[in-house]
């Protein structure tokens, strides 16, 4: 994530409003209130911390040069463990052209071979099909379902748990991805 893309940070997530809510954390400020060209800086901030101390992996999605979403690593738990939690999303304008598969399975790839970890978990609310399919393309193997496990777009919601360990994959997401596309 680049300092000067608050401005188009902020317009894309308003203009992407009704796209992305429904997936969306719950909190007590409106949509417009958190996606500020101030609220974009304080989240970078905070993304860049967390990076820093090896806890997450933000990535900026850009499509033709411009931003068009965001993949994140989050949660990140070394040692015996060696996980993370995935999450992204992407502009309605954008979607089903295959730039969020292609963004998530660089990130797994460079979470399981530069970073070191053995475990990427997605959790998404059933009724999500697009990000389920996303996942599912990529190989992650849905392991459960969790009952009232996040506070989303207003109310606790189910969420399916979806995993992928590395060596699940000869040759990476990124292969799968391609053995996937059409050329």
């Amino acid at each position: 994530m680049r300092r000067g893309d608050a401005a188009q940070w902020a317009r894309l997530r308003l203009e992407n409003e009704s796209w992305l809510a429904p997936w969306e954390p719950s909190v007590g400020v409106s949509w417009s209130a958190r996606h500020t060209p101030a609220a974009y800086r304080a989240m970078r901030r905070a993304s860049s911390r967390r990076a820093r101390l090896g806890m997450s992996l933000p990535f900026a999605l850009r499509y033709e040069g411009r931003l068009a979403g965001q993949v994140t690593v989050d949660n990140i738990v070394r040692g015996a463990m060696r996980s993370g939690h995935l999450g992204y999303w992407v502009d309605r304008g954008v979607a089903g052209r295959g730039v969020a598969s292609l963004a998530v399975a660089l990130v797994c790839d460079h979470a399981f071979g530069p970073v070191g970890l053995h475990r990427l978990q997605a959790d998404i609310r059933p009724e999500n099909r697009p990000s389920r399919r996303l996942v599912e393309r990529l190989g992650f193997r849905q392991e459960g379902l969790f009952r009232d496990y996040l506070d989303i777009d207003g109310a606790w919601r189910d969420h399916l748990g979806y995993a992928l360990l590395a060596g699940e994959q000869p040759g990476g997401a990124l292969a799968r991805w391609r053995s996937r596309t059409p050329s």
